[in-house]
Parts: C-alpha cells; sequence; structure tokens
C-alpha cells in the first residue's frame, strides 16, 4: 500500500465508546452506519473486551468491514480499536 491510498488516522472520524458496555458501542455503531454512504470510513474506539468480538461480528451482519488495528498510544492499552467501512445497505424485507 503506497502513502497515497493509506488512510490518514487524524481525517478519519472517531466513534469514541470507551466506558460503554455491551451492547452500547454496537449499537453506537449501528446507528453511524445508517448515515454514512458506502466507503465511507468510521475509527470506532472501545474498551469493553467484548467489543473485540461484538464490532466485527455486527459489521459483517451489517454488510460493513471492521479491521482492527494495532494498539495506539492515543488510547489505553486495553482499548481496542477497529477501522470500520461502510458497505452497501442490505436491502429491507420489506422493500423500503
Amino acid at each position: 500500500m503506497n502513502a497515497a491510498s493509506t488512510p490518514d488516522p487524524s481525517s478519519t472520524p472517531l466513534l469514541d465508546a470507551r466506558g460503554y458496555r455491551c451492547p452500547t458501542p454496537v449499537l453506537l455503531l449501528e446507528k453511524a452506519l445508517r448515515s454514512m454512504p458506502a466507503g465511507a470510513r468510521l475509527r470506532v474506539v472501545a474498551d469493553d473486551p467484548i467489543a473485540a468480538i461484538d464490532i466485527p461480528h455486527f459489521a459483517l451482519k451489517a454488510g460493513a468491514s471492521a479491521l482492527r488495528e494495532a494498539p495506539q498510544p492515543d488510547f489505553a492499552a486495553d482499548a481496542c480499536v477497529f477501522l470500520v467501512t461502510a458497505g452497501e445497505r442490505p436491502a429491507s424485507p420489506d422493500g423500503a
């Protein structure tokens, strides 16, 4: 990956879910994804250990991707950070 295609972390919006427990980090992500166009990115940070499982699982079900990032000095060692990329929204069962 070259420098031109590497996303700049400072330009990616941050969803800070630290301090919230399951299921709140996923609910916050769900709300954010509703307003994001396909391809838009969001950095999510959470310190609930279950979020490390729930966030990528929810993203997959929502048609998005969630890549876990390496620990970052801006966050506590126990925080997990994901780069979430919105996908196409799945069609709803009622056709709306």
